[in-house]
């Protein structure tokens, strides 16, 4: 696969963060990436089943880069095992004002305070309705309005309208970018959310449903976690998507533009989303797939989260910095780090590290 990025992705790091992103969208509307980054079949050691849906590999494109359904088809023929699209609000809203997306180039991260800008439900469902189901995995990332006071409500509308059309559904109540949204995690309002968003489901798709998810925030209290971990239990919810971007700012951070309000994500979030999932596979027991997401940015990263008990992982921060080609790259040395350890499947590597310590 030729890296044609190596040459581009300079140029485009020079642009506006959001005007770069703009343009990626637009290469992928047109089939520039299509034509130039061709795939080959994943190898069978990728292949897992997950809530009965095969994927051909485990590694996702996160919500956040196709927030408004127009290039998951280009996405899935780049070779992702899946793709979530979003965060949709009901309504159409622009967001937060502009800048509000920006590139730490030293630290190998993005700040955004994007604030769920979307076209609104209407217009996704729309182009989801119109999708090939077979071509690929595709679910949505479900958010609320900004000056929506029923958020409960919000949530039924975005399930029970997307449900027929997506194979999940992720409950967002993590962004760090909408007013009050991350207060939704606590138990009352979560489960207000639950019961509505499921309930609104069932009605739509009686048979087989898309599983409900739930997507958290990396910067829980201990107790928060072991709340949302009891609550994931008790309704049995589908999976959990550990985690959403961090307010923290580490020490290591070097750029300037770590002064910008808003969400990190990247390299910086790799280790503290990877021990909230690993706390939050021990606290259920791993009997709920997880989708680990926080700097994933090679094979060995993807592995270690599938070590700490992802059955699925997700990235999009390391494509603003290595291009298309870098999906081809984890792939590859996912297979041979899963080969090395004598491992047949992603299934048999989900949560290695927690049997390789509680047999010391």
């Amino acid at each position: 696969m030729p890296d044609i990025y190596r040459l581009v992705g300079p140029i485009l790091r020079r642009v506006d963060t959001e005007k770069a992103h703009g343009f990626a969208l637009a290469a992928l509307r047109h089939g520039v990436v299509r034509r130039v980054f061709s795939q080959v079949a994943d190898p069978a050691t990728l292949r897992s089943v997950v809530w009965d849906r095969v994927f051909s590999n485990p590694i996702g494109l996160a919500a956040g880069f196709d927030k408004n359904a127009e290039v998951f088809e280009a996405a899935l023929e780049m070779g992702f095992g899946f793709v979530e699209v979003g965060g949709v609000t009901p309504k159409p809203q622009p967001g937060n004002p502009k800048p509000r997306l920006f590139r730490l180039n030293v630290d190998r991260a993005v700040i955004n305070r994007m604030g769920f800008n979307n076209d609104g439900l209407d217009a996704v469902a729309s182009r989801l309705r119109a999708r090939d189901k077979t071509a690929g995995l595709v679910g949505v990332n479900l958010g609320k309005n900004k000056e929506s006071v029923d958020a409960a409500a919000d949530y039924s509308a975005l399930a029970g309208e997307l449900a027929p059309a997506a194979d999940f559904l992720v409950i967002n109540v993590s962004s760090p970018n909408t007013p009050g949204l991350r207060a939704l995690q606590s138990i009352e309002p979560l489960l207000e959310i639950i019961h509505a968003a499921r309930s609104a489901r069932d009605m739509a798709v009686a048979t087989n449903p898309p599983p409900l998810l739930l997507k958290i925030s990396p910067d829980l209290e201990s107790s928060e976690v072991n709340d949302i971990a009891k609550v994931a239990l008790d309704e049995k919810l589908d999976g959990v998507i550990v985690s959403n971007t961090t307010l923290a700012r580490p020490q290591s951070l070097n750029a300037p533009e770590k002064v910008e309000a808003g969400g990190l994500s990247g390299a910086p979030l790799f280790e503290p989303s990877t021990r909230l999932l690993r706390r939050m596979y021990e606290l259920t027991n791993g009997s709920i797939p997880l989708v680990g997401v926080g700097g994933v940015g090679s094979g060995a990263d993807a592995y270690a989260k599938i070590r700490a008990g992802a059955s699925l992982v997700q990235l999009y921060t390391a494509l603003v910095f290595e291009g298309p080609a870098i999906l081809s790259r984890i792939k590859r040395d996912l297979t041979a780090l899963l080969e090395r350890d004598g491992y047949a499947s992603i299934a048999d590597a989900v949560g290695a590290d927690h049997r390789a310590n509680s047999s010391n």
